[in-house]
């Protein structure tokens, strides 16, 4: 994937969060913003700055489905993270990159990079 990214985390767990951005951190990559709820991530998906996402399916009970259409929109690359036991995706998102929990470092690359292109 050659140089860093920006990243937009979207992820309800703190500590869950926490982790991913210093296993991104650790990659070479640059954490743009986080947030932990819906209403912040559809914001966030509206601005500048970042060039890639990971997006916790399940929010504090609400599907991360508006944000990954505002980036689908937007032609920016984002991958979907499950910790499991959810509903597949809707059919537009069925061949989205999953991430799944717990995150190991050694996963977060593949799934950059399968997501990319």
């Amino acid at each position: 994937m050659g140089q860093g990214r920006n990243i937009l985390v979207v992820e309800d767990e703190p500590l869950i969060a926490m982790m991913l951005e210093d296993f991104l951190e650790t990659l070479g990559h640059r954490v743009h913003a986080s947030c932990d709820n819906l209403s912040d991530a559809l914001s966030e998906a509206d601005t500048d700055g970042f060039d890639f996402a990971i997006l916790d399916v399940n929010l504090k009970g609400e599907a991360v489905w508006p944000v990954a259409e505002k980036l689908k929109a937007r032609g920016l690359p984002f991958v979907l993270a499950s910790g499991g036991h959810v509903e597949p995706p809707p059919p537009e998102f069925a061949a989205v990159p999953l991430l799944e929990k717990p995150y190991t470092i050694d996963r977060i690359t593949p799934a950059l990079e399968q997501a990319a292109g």
